[in-house]
């Protein structure tokens, strides 16, 4: 049985979101699946992704191919280069300790790299929001004008 991870759609018309789970490959779309590892949400500004790394590597363990798209996901998260450094655990050119090492000083970066974006998405949303605005007019104190002579 050709097991896939891949995205099934839910959410309203033109505002998608996403499931991330493991389905046969012969079932529909957004029909039977053997289990949820995550969702994945495009609409946000970055699009936000929550996924269960443990589940995700151990089917891909298993042989699960994701789709293109979940591969995208999947890289981005770090599950497949946590998978890549587990390889060379398993053919000895490092141990547990060295990879473990390695995926946390990329995760730490990564996720200093994501802060930044979501950051400047943010500004970016803010600064559009009162683009064209012109500042208002400041008033004289004591709120009357002077009387002319």
């Amino acid at each position: 049985m050709p097991v896939k991870i891949r995205l099934q759609r839910h959410g309203s018309k033109k505002r998608p979101f996403y499931f991330i789970v493991v389905a046969d490959a012969r079932a529909p779309r957004d029909g039977k699946f053997i289990q949820k590892i995550g969702t994945y949400n495009p609409v946000t500004e970055p699009a936000v992704v929550q996924i269960d790394r443990q589940k995700a590597l151990e089917w891909l363990h298993k042989g699960a191919q994701p789709t293109d798209t979940v591969r995208k996901i999947l890289s981005t998260k770090g599950v497949l280069y946590l998978k890549h450094l587990l390889r060379g655990v398993s053919l000895g050119l490092f141990d547990q300790a060295a990879a473990m090492e390695k995926f946390q000083v990329w995760h730490s970066e990564h996720e200093a790299a994501e802060a930044k974006k979501r950051e400047e998405a943010r500004k970016a949303r803010f600064s559009s929001r009162f683009a064209g605005r012109r500042p208002a007019p400041r008033r004289q104190e004591g709120g009357e004008k002077p009387a002319a002579e």
